[in-house]
């Protein structure tokens, strides 16, 4: 007979003993095993409760108000003003994911995702958290199937509104949610884009779509004798950066110039910055780009920076990303072969494609002459 036809009903076989053996050892050296593939299955479609629990702790505030300190959690609930039964519930399920950690005499310390939820941390992501669980998108999400059929966004049948048009008429404390979020984020990633630009030998730079502009005031502070311009939307511009407006450290070489880059790019530049808004539909895209060659003529540099959905060590922030965008503006992040297509479509000749940090990429182009 078999070991299998030998062995008392219930009794696990060897091989399962002995992955059991391996995963506990491996546990207690610090190294969990990987969960088997139908755990993995269960945890990934439970993913709604980890947004949540990330959204609670945000707007509970308890990432601010747990210091250096490690706390118990009733102090934390009277900070935040919780039950504490309740709270400590969150907290764990937060720090199975490295979010917080309970300590042995059970007091709940800061990790260094956690620090990311207070508002005073210079890389906090506490509104990108609040905005990517807003109360559409919980509307949204469950649609996801009826946007790949259709290609389309599912926000304008949800709300009879266009997304953004639906944000600022019917939701304006979500449209203050994005424009924290889009203002953190800009800020973050404008000093890695001034750090990665070398922009020695020109005299002028354009932020085409750069909202506030928090870019182009990062690279006028690196470079003394630059000049720039930020052309955005009126709403948007109103609200610059205070360096670049009327008495700001900058404003004496800065130009803000309102309009939309879609329809006219009414700004003369050596090197012409796109950040992430090739992202709308291709026409759009197309018409943004020959606005921009055509004003820069040839020989214009031109750097387009986007994340990417391949070749990146962020992969699931960004495919995630990119079905947010099929739901709420029928938008698409590229791959490196669709932003290169687009690109060269264009009449730009592509001179280098590099990292800027793990989520951007930059596509270094010129105007042929």
């Amino acid at each position: 007979m078999t070991t299998a036809q030998t062995r008392p009903a219930g009794e696990p076989s060897p091989t399962a003993r002995t992955a059991r053996t391996q995963a506990v050892h491996s546990s207690a050296q610090g190294a969990p095993a990987a969960p088997p593939p139908p755990m993995r299955f269960r945890e990934l479609v439970f993913g709604a409760a980890v947004a949540a629990s990330l959204r609670a702790a945000a707007r509970l505030g308890v990432a601010d108000a747990l210091g250096d300190t490690p706390l118990p959690v009733e102090d934390l609930a009277a900070a935040v003003k919780a039950e504490p039964k309740p709270l400590r519930r969150l907290l764990r399920a937060l720090s199975c994911h490295g979010v917080f950690t309970e300590r042995p005499d059970g007091t709940f310390a800061h990790t260094d995702m956690s620090r990311l939820l207070r508002e005073d941390d210079p890389h906090s992501l506490r509104a990108i958290a609040l905005w990517c669980t807003e109360p559409w998108t919980w509307d949204a999400w469950p649609k996801l199937d009826e946007a790949v059929r259709t290609g389309h966004n599912v926000v304008e049948n949800l709300y009879g509104k266009e997304f953004f048009v639906y944000l600022n008429e019917d939701a304006p404390q979500s449209a203050d949610v994005f424009n924290r979020a889009m203002t953190t984020s800009s800020v973050q990633s404008a000093r890695d884009v001034a750090d990665f630009l070398d922009l020695s030998g020109s005299s002028s730079v354009a932020d085409i779509g750069g909202g506030q502009g928090h870019v182009v005031a990062s690279l006028l502070e690196k470079y003394p004798e630059l000049h720039g311009t930020l052309l955005d939307l009126p709403r948007v511009v109103e609200n610059a950066d205070p360096r670049l407006r009327p008495g700001g450290a900058l404003a004496d070489r800065t130009r803000v110039v309102p309009g939309d880059c879609r329809e006219a790019v009414p700004v003369r530049a050596d090197v012409y910055v796109i950040k992430n808004i090739l992202e709308w539909d291709d026409d759009s895209t197309a018409r943004l780009l020959r606005n921009v060659t055509g004003a820069g003529g040839p020989g214009t540099r031109v750097v387009v920076i986007e994340n990417l959905v391949d070749d990146s060590p962020s992969m699931r922030f960004s495919t995630a990303m990119d079905l947010l965008l099929l739901l709420n503006v029928g938008g698409a992040k590229h791959t490196t072969e669709s932003m290169t297509s687009r690109l060269t479509a264009a009449g730009l000749v592509i001179d280098d494609v590099r990292p800027v940090n793990a989520y951007l990429h930059a596509f270094d182009c010129h105007v042929p002459g």
